[in-house]
């Protein structure tokens, strides 16, 4: 066994090696034994005449290299890969950073996105068949869940701005999902899957028919179900238990929750007015059982780890179909249809109630012990900050964790469709037509259980309601969980509606041996319509558990004319083999007052000098409008993960800190001390903005494509990209961490907008401990900038002889990879010099680690019937972003996981495959303090460990 995993090791970096060097744009030999349709070019369709339209253009040519850096996967990856959900190959691709996926718990919400440059799920457009897909709620940001992964003909990648093609949104770039069009008879099959400790299975079956309309039209309908159990994060070593880090960061060390199901209660007076030895004097009494307490210790934690998901279980139904016929020569009629039901729950911990309550004591005297009920007489006998003396109730700030209650369970059930008509042809040998309408429409009935009334809990610890016993264990009964628990139900609709009319087609001839000159124009009526419905409880704010919000509703739609020229210069002249311009430009108007009417254009020209290589380069201006949830949006109150600069001891000792946070309400005694923060997410509150503009994006590509005439079968890519972004939409100061620290550290002016964010939301200990929630809400405040290479290569070759004993073997060898030199956030434009610089980093700044250094390669053997195929998928190492403090992990290594696959055809009808992901059982690097969640980033790192896929395919 160990001369094997030897010899596997040798050969995966040999292959892994001769990919790199050798390696590619998009692969052209069948996979799977040649059962799977594998494109060579990204395309959108195929008009006649031998010419295609290709994703970043509307213009159809016989030329499918384009200016645009264009990326394609074809649909032999989804296949070799065991991947069901598209998410699983798409995060893959090094231009992506994982957005919202499977394993994403807290934060979730049961969808998965895409993320393009790292530029933000919302600034990347997701289009299938070259149209808008369904978005999942206000923030018009589709999921990939609903697209079917087993009818994916392609996916192409388009680096830089679109919106001159394509409209708002496509500010990274566009992907394109190909779906078949041309399938005769059946398609059907299934697949299993389950990871080598026994869990997290999953199973699909699907079916698609499909079939000729006499000789003028064709139709396709399909099925699939899916189901994915999940996996808590107690079952791996790495997020068994949740970790911190001691105070030094020299060490790892047992962490959790400092709100426990045992309860802590601690008097809100400062520590001069506070009696001496009083149990509830800080750092608080702890109950370790019912009505008997002690002093808490820095050890009295919860650990919630095992009580959230690591990978979170969905349910999926997806049925369609689409179909074109001819209905007079010339001219076809086509429609798309598609709906889908995806049921996605998260998983956390049970409530933790945090805050300050007025305590009747003659209400709870009965579930105290005598001693604790004289201490809090004794409180109440003094006039601390909040309390009326001997009226026998007093302010006490109280943690207890609602187990009795179980876990909170979220689960999101959402049903999307979509229906799409239209018609296009010829108006003459040179002038063609198409218009079509779309009508997509999400739902989403979501119910919340474990969340608690905060006004519920306060009356039954003030007297006026039946008392609750929270001091201790297992101490609330089921008539007392009755009186403060809330189901909670909420509620979203998001609707888009496209018009589309456009005229496309071919000019005149130069002369001088080119294609002839082809152009476009058209225009597009676009309205984007959505509304949260929160549950009552939700809209209050009363609630602790989920995160509070109130409802969002709004509308707003978009008028548009776009036109776009190709003009083949020149073509089979020396040193001009091809020399093309391509140019593009829209007009949009808005019905958002502070958007109105923008422009959008672009410019690229591409060179080949011969026919084995070829230069090209291009320019965009891109916009993306505000979307419904960021105009619109209630407040809602969440937590979010931060530093609060008045806990470091640091700022004991600087003074423009230190009286920073005693004017924003830290009291002189406790500034510097870890007490201050309570946990590491702090609440805020975020919310709409009506007057937002719009997002612009300057993008610049340039690069080289060589074919090689001497080595056939090779294709190599390289090219530069670089990427602005002004104005981007944000919360204020890009988010609470950057918000708090650019008030205490960086701008550090009590008048500030950032310093007033949290003015007046501490508690009387200098605790953000969320009863008032600092508002940080959305402007267009920031800038993000990437830059980088993207290098991808392959070949395809026959061996000369065969391995397995059959046919001739081909070797298929690609690569896909990117450099990423800069990529930046800027929280505020009026401070330029204030950039979280993120390429190579990860952290609380930062988030999602870049890798500076991404790739995917692949190698195939395919021998008659037979398919062995591994992937490496690489990450180099990142750094942790915050320079002025120091965590136990403050490099996570380089990261390298192989998968292996192996496919057989049975027959022409038959096709069975098997594979291991994460071949060597890599596990993520355990992170303390700078983690995302389960101790790691389980979007990033490969989480389920060693994982097992069987698949069997029939086309009849």
């Amino acid at each position: 066994m160990k001369g094997m995993r030897s010899r596997l090791l040798a050969t995966t970096f040999m292959l892994g090696a001769f990919a790199v060097g050798t390696a590619a744009q998009a692969q052209t030999a069948p996979a799977a034994g040649g059962n799977a349709d594998v494109t060579s070019a990204p395309t959108t369709q195929q008009p006649e005449g031998g010419e295609v339209v290709v994703t970043g253009s509307r213009i159809a040519s016989r030329t499918l290299q384009t200016a645009a850096p264009v990326a394609v996967v074809g649909q032999e990856e989804f296949q070799l890969s065991g991947s069901v959900n598209v998410e699983s190959v798409i995060n893959t691709l090094p231009q992506v950073i994982p957005g919202s996926t499977a394993f994403s718990n807290n934060p979730g919400g049961g969808v998965s996105t895409l993320n393009l440059r790292n530029l933000g799920s919302n600034r990347t457009l997701v289009l299938v068949n070259g149209r808008r897909w369904v978005s999942y709620d206000t923030s018009q940001v589709v999921d990939l869940n609903t697209i079917p992964s087993f009818l994916l003909e392609g996916v192409d990648v388009v680096t830089g701005g679109a919106s001159a093609v394509y409209g708002s949104d496509a500010i990274a770039g566009v992907v394109n999902f190909r779906l078949r069009n041309n399938l005769n008879g059946v398609l059907a099959g299934g697949q299993y899957g389950i990871t080598e400790r026994g869990d997290g299975r999953r199973y699909e079956a699907y079916v698609a028919m499909g079939g000729n309309l006499g000789d003028r039209g064709h139709a396709t309908v399909y099925g699939e179900y899916y189901n994915r159990d999940s996996v808590f994060q107690g079952a791996r070593d790495f997020s068994r238990n949740a970790v911190g880090e001691n105070d030094d960061s020299s060490a790892l060390i047992p962490a959790g929750s400092s709100t426990t199901p045992f309860g802590r209660v601690t008097s809100t007076y400062a520590a001069a007015n506070c009696p001496t030895g009083n149990v509830f004097c800080s750092p608080g009494a702890y109950f370790t059982a019912p009505g008997v307490s002690r002093r808490r210790t820095p050890t009295d934690l919860y650990n919630y780890a095992v009580d959230n998901y690591l990978m979170v279980p969905q349910e999926r139904y997806l049925i369609g179909g689409y179909a074109d016929y001819e209905f007079k020569d010339g001219h076809t009629a086509y429609m798309e249809a598609t709906f889908v039901n995806n049921r996605v729950a998260n998983e956390l911990a049970p409530t933790p109630v945090t805050g300050t309550f007025n305590v009747n004591i003659n209400s709870v005297a009965s579930f105290l012990s005598a001693s604790d009920v004289a201490a809090l007489r004794a409180l109440d006998a003094i006039a601390g900050t909040g309390n009326t003396v001997g009226d026998g109730v007093v302010p006490l700030a109280i943690q207890r964790r609602i187990n009795e209650a179980g876990r909170r369970n979220s689960l999101d059930e959402r049903s999307a469709f979509r229906l799409l008509t239209g018609v296009r042809g010829d108006i003459t040998d040179w002038l063609n037509y198409d218009a079509y309408y779309s009508y997509a429409r999400t739902r989403n009935a979501n119910v919340q259980r474990g969340n608690i009334s905060r006004s519920a809990f306060q009356a039954g610890l003030n007297g006026t309601a039946t008392p609750i016993n929270v001091f201790g264990p297992g101490t609330l009964t089921p008539a007392m969980l009755d009186q403060i628990t809330i189901l909670a139900q909420n509620g979203d609709t998001s609707v888009l509606q496209v018009a589309n009319a456009s005229v496309s087609g071919s000019l005149f001839n130069l002369g001088l041996g080119g294609e002839d000159v082809g152009f476009a124009l058209g225009g597009e009526y676009r309205k984007m319509s959505s509304e949260f419905i929160p549950d009552t409880a939700l809209s209050s704010g009363d609630v602790i558990g989920f995160n509070a919000g109130d409802a969002t509703s709004g509308s707003y739609n978009v008028k548009e004319i776009f036109g776009e020229i190709r003009v083949p210069l020149l073509a089979d002249k020396p040193f001009f083999h091809r020399l093309e311009l391509h140019g593009a430009g829209r007009y949009s108007d808005y019905s958002l007052a502070a958007v109105g009417g923008v422009w959008t254009y672009a410019g690229d020209v591409t060179w080949a000098p011969a026919r084995d290589i070829m230069f090209r380069g291009q320019y965009q201006r891109a916009v993306r409008a505000p979307n419904v949830g960021e105009l619109f949006g209630g407040q809602a109150t969440g937590f979010y993960q931060a530093n609060d600069p008045c806990a470091q001891a640091s700022a004991a000792t600087n003074a423009t800190v230190r009286n920073l946070c005693i004017a924003t309400g830290v009291p002189a005694a406790a500034v510097g001390s870890s007490t201050v923060q309570l946990n590491s997410q702090l609440q805020a509150t975020v919310g709409g903005n009506p007057n937002l503009q719009q997002e612009t994006s300057d993008s610049y590509t340039a690069g080289v494509v060589l074919t090689p005439s001497f080595v056939p079968g090779l294709s190599i890519r390289v090219d530069y990209f670089n990427i602005k972004v002004d104005n981007t939409i944000s919360q204020l100061g890009g988010g609470v961490s950057n918000a708090i620290n650019l008030c205490y550290n960086v701008i550090q002016n009590v008048n500030s907008a950032y310093c007033q964010a949290f003015q007046g939301t501490r508690n009387a200990l200098g605790q953000l401990d969320g009863t008032i929630a600092p508002q940080i809400l959305n402007a267009n405040v920031g800038r993000l900038q990437v830059e980088g290479v993207d290098f991808a290569a392959d070949f395809n070759t026959r061996l000369g002889f065969s391995l397995l004993g059959g046919s001739e073997t081909r070797l298929s060898a690609m690569l896909q990879g990117t450099y990423t030199s800069r990529s930046n956030l800027t929280p505020v434009q009026d401070l330029p010099t204030e950039v979280n610089r993120c390429a190579g980093k990860f952290g609380l700044i930062c988030g999602t680690p870049v890798s500076k250094w991404k790739w995917t390669s692949r190698v195939s053997l395919l021998d008659g019937p037979s398919t062995i195929s591994m992937r490496w998928r690489h990450l180099s190492g990142v750094r942790d972003d915050d320079n002025t403090s120091t965590f136990f992990v403050e490099r996570i290594p380089a990261y390298d996981v192989f998968d292996l696959s192996f496919s057989f055809d049975v027959n022409n009808n038959m096709n069975w495959s098997f594979g291991i992901n994460n071949l060597f059982d890599k596990q993520p690097k355990v992170l303390g303090l700078n983690q995302e969640q389960a101790n790691t980033y389980p979007g990033v790192y490969d989480v389920l460990g060693r994982d097992f896929f069987v698949a069997v395919r029939f086309n009849f």
